[in-house]
Order: structure tokens, then C-alpha cells, then sequence
């Protein structure tokens, strides 16, 4: 007699992660109770199971596992395309901080949240690890899209809209946390905004909160060369990594986000305290912020993760198109040894999980796993190996995607989402932002120097209490 069960997917191709480097050809993947329960032939799984629900997917795609997008800042999806072509900090000080003085609220981040889950799930991804303000609005928005993600208690030293001050933010973040520290599928982890906006006793504080806790850190760090050469002369020569090691903070709990500048002390140091680093490239090529030698990390024994950073600065949170981005720029740089397909592959899935603490449920299709599950539609032909073709391949299209092996994405369609509601609040968020955004650039609104916002903010070149101060 047939076992009942809940789910039959067969595809041409599944690459399980575990083993490495590894495909199955012709193969069925057996969902039950929200776990994995068998991989097998097709053959052995028709003789075998009896489903509630079968997929047969023909000779065009490959089963993969969800993907983790590791450092995203979910609600700025809605500030995308609004400054493009200027360096980070005039992005920041001229575009992004402004806007978000303007409009950071519970709904923004609502909208911008939504829209943002809704693409990531249209791209294969099934978990992120976000860093924003309202954390509580972007948690009870993954719970509603039926994915899985991590919200960051952020901590920055200066007022938002979010929290007045420093223990404010402690206080919402400790909240945030407590609420969800049951729930299955949204987590919550600590999230220090940066080096240069934390000082020495927030950052204290997030590590004994960690250790008690048992609670990831994630965190800006070595993102640009001004930062660290600017922190260096505010810190007595210490670059940010040697300052958070001090604080007690370099260990296995950090999630390093960007890390374009780093020294080989550095990377000796990271592995040494085990620290996680998120690979950003698309962001960071296109904000000049330089690239993350994630070749000399891999050959250190450093965990690395793959990040789209927010859609404003990307533009969009496509986690294979930045597989093929870091896959692209690694091989640039001769003179290391160049990354193979599957060990980007690797940082997209498995290497997230682990990052997370979660690699025992998610990041490979294993039995007994939770069935966060992917099916790629590969468009090339031939195809002489789908893990090369899924990585290099710029036009494959995500078709259906299981969290908990439920059914998200059928057929490129969101099956939880009623997306003409939400491209209709996304348009209205957009004529908002777009009007203010003419104003404020006319000529009773003058933009701001460098050096007028270091006189307006205090000793520190990056400061966030003056927005919607000094601008109108």
C-alpha cells in the first residue's frame, strides 16, 4: 500500500547543497508535515507515495533550496531609482536620509516591506535577514506572506521616527523580540546600524543582550575606505573590526555586512572568532564602495553570505543575479583563486542558514528538513551541468516556491498576495515621494554640504539627528 503524503515535486534536476558540488537527474522530492521525508527516482516515488498534490515539472527545471538573502532593508524597495550614479555618502546625506526623515512610518514600512517580500519570493527567495526601523511591521508582514525572515532590533544613537533615543530603541528592539521569540518562521536578531553611529556602550549593550539572548548581531562594517580611514582617526589608529573585538563583538554571533576594505590582519581575525561576512557586490559596485575579497575569506575558513543590500541601491533583490554577480567579479581579480559556481551557490543557501543559526531546519534539501524548496525554470539549452547553468545563466526564471512546503509561488504567481492591491499602494507611495522629491530640489530648498551637516550634527561626519531638521 502507498503512503499518503502531502507533496510529490519531479523535476529534471535537484541539486541538494548536501552533498557538495552534487545533482540528481529525474529524481521526485517527497514533502510531509512541513518536512522533507524522502528523495528518490521518479520511478521508486510513484511505486511509493500517494500525494495530495503533485508536480511534475518536466525537463526544464531544477529543485534548489529556498535561498537566504542575508542583509536587505526590505522597506526602501520604495526609494528605488531615486538617486543613482553618486557615491555613498552623497546618496545617503542627499537622497536616502532626507526621504526617510520625510516618510518613515509603520505604513511605509508596511508598503515597502510587502512589496519587497513579494519580489524576493518571485526570485527565489525564501528567507531574508532584514535591518530597518518599525522591525515589528516588516516581522508581521513576513508572517502574513507566509516566507520566512529575520528583523533586525536596530540601534542607532540618534532619534528617527521609530525611537527619540538610545534606550528607546533597546526597549522597542527587546519588545519586538519577546513577541516573536515563539513563532517558527520570523526571528529576530540584533541590528547596530554601524560602527560610526553606535558608540562603545550601545554596542556593549547589543552584546550582552546577544549573550543572553542567544541572538545573532548584523551589522554595516568596513564598507567603504572613508569609514574605516574616518573611524581610524576618531579611534586612535583602530579600524572598526579592531574596536568591535575590543567591545567583546568579533565572535561567532557577528553577521559582517559589505567588508570591502580589509586588510589580511583583518581576515586573520575574522576567522580566528569565527564571524560571519555578507557578500553585497551589485550594491557595492554600484555605489563605488569597492568589492569584498571573498576568495582570500573562503581560503580562511570564513563562513560568506551573499546580500542584495536594500533595492535603492541595487536596484532590485534578484539573490541569483547576485550569484552571477559575485561569481563574475571574484574571477576578475586574478590573483586569487577563482570561486566555483556551486561555492556561490553555496553562499546564496546553505552558508546563510548556518549564519543564522538555522542550518539544522534550512539551506539544503535534506530529509527531515523543513521544505523551504525552489523550482528554477532553466531557459538555456544545452545544459551539460544545471548548478553551471543556474549560476551563469542570466535569463532562468523562478516558476514555484514551497516554504514549509506550502505552495508561495505557483507558476510565477504569488499565492498569497493580492499584488494589484499592492502595486496600486506602491503607485500612491511613489506619487508621494516623487512630488516632495521635485519640491525639495527646487530653489527654495538648498541641498546641503558635506560640511555643513558635520556643523549641523556634532563631531561625526554620518550623524541621523538632523533629518527632517536640516532639510525643509
Amino acid at each position: 500500500q502507498k503512503m499518503e503524503v502531502d507533496t510529490l515535486i519531479s523535476a529534471r534536476w535537484i541539486v541538494p547543497i548536501v552533498p557538495a558540488d552534487t545533482y540528481l537527474e529525474n529524481s521526485c522530492l517527497v514533502i510531509k508535515d512541513e518536512k522533507i521525508l524522502d528523495i528518490l527516482t521518479q520511478s521508486e516515488a510513484k511505486n511509493k507515495y500517494k500525494a495530495l498534490n503533485s508536480f511534475d515539472l518536466g525537463k526544464d527545471h531544477v529543485l534548489i533550496p529556498g535561498m537566504i538573502n542575508m542583509h536587505s532593508h526590505s522597506p526602501m524597495t520604495l526609494l528605488r531609482g531615486l538617486a543613482d550614479d553618486v557615491e555613498l555618502m552623497d546618496w545617503l546625506l542627499h537622497f536616502m536620509w532626507p526621504h526617510e526623515g520625510k516618510w518613515m512610518s509603520p505604513d511605509f514600512v508596511r508598503v515597502g516591506s510587502s512589496i519587497a517580500l513579494n519580489e524576493m519570493l518571485k526570485s527565489g527567495v525564501t528567507c531574508f535577514n532584514d535591518m530597518y526601523f518599525f522591525p515589528d511591521v516588516t516581522a508581521k508582514a513576513i508572517d502574513e506572506s507566509g516566507m520566512r525572515g529575520v528583523v533586525g532590533a536596530i540601534a542607532i544613537q540618534f532619534p528617527s521616527a521609530w525611537a527619540s533615543n538610545t534606550d528607546e530603541y533597546f526597549e522597542k528592539g527587546l519588545k519586538v523580540l519577546k513577541e516573536w521569540k515563539e513563532h517558527d518562521r520570523v526571528h529576530v536578531v540584533f541590528a547596530p546600524h554601524a560602527t560610526y553611529t553606535v558608540d562603545d556602550a550601545g554596542l556593549t549593550r547589543m552584546r550582552d543582550l546577544a549573550e543572553q539572548y542567544d541572538s545573532r548581531v548584523h551589522i554595516h562594517l568596513h564598507e567603504t575606505s572613508k569609514e574605516v580611514s574616518d573611524h581610524k582617526n576618531q579611534y586612535g589608529g583602530r579600524s572598526p573590526i579592531q574596536r568591535l573585538s575590543d567591545l567583546g563583538l568579533l565572535n561567532n554571533r557577528l553577521i559582517a555586512v559589505h567588508m570591502t576594505q580589509l586588510t589580511d590582519e583583518d581576515i586573520k581575525a575574522i576567522a580566528a572568532a569565527g564571524a560571519t561576512v555578507v557578500h553585497c557586490p551589485e550594491s557595492n559596485l554600484k555605489l563605488g564602495s569597492g568589492i569584498c575579497p571573498v576568495s582570500k575569506l573562503v581560503s580562511a575558513g570564513i563562513n560568506v553570505c551573499l546580500g542584495t543590500d536594500g533595492a535603492a541601491s541595487n536596484d532590485d533583490l534578484d539573490l541569483l543575479g547576485e550569484m552571477r554577480t559575485a561569481s563574475y567579479v571574484d574571477k576578475f581579480k586574478v590573483d586569487d583563486p577563482a570561486l566555483s559556481a556551486f561555492e556561490v551557490l553555496r553562499f546564496g543557501t546553505i552558508n546563510g542558514a548556518k549564519a543564522l543559526g538555522l542550518d539544522h531546519k534550512i539551506g539544503s534539501l535534506e530529509i527531515g528538513k523543513r521544505a523551504d524548496v525552489v523550482a528554477v525554470k532553466l531557459t538555456a539549452r544545452p545544459i551539460y551541468n544545471p548548478i553551471l547553468t543556474l549560476v551563469y545563466n542570466g535569463t532562468n526564471r523562478v516558476e514555484y516556491s514551497w516554504v514549509d512546503g506550502k505552495l508561495l509561488l505557483d507558476q510565477g504567481k504569488p499565492t498569497l498576495t493580492d499584488e494589484i492591491k499592492l502595486y496600486h499602494e506602491v503607485e500612491e507611495w511613489g506619487e508621494k515621494i516623487s512630488s516632495w522629491d521635485k519640491k525639495r530640489k527646487g530653489p527654495e530648498y538648498e541641498m546641503i554640504e558635506d560640511k555643513d551637516w558635520v556643523l549641523a550634527c556634532g563631531e561625526l561626519p554620518w550623524r541621523w539627528c538632523g533629518i527632517g531638521r536640516i532639510w525643509p
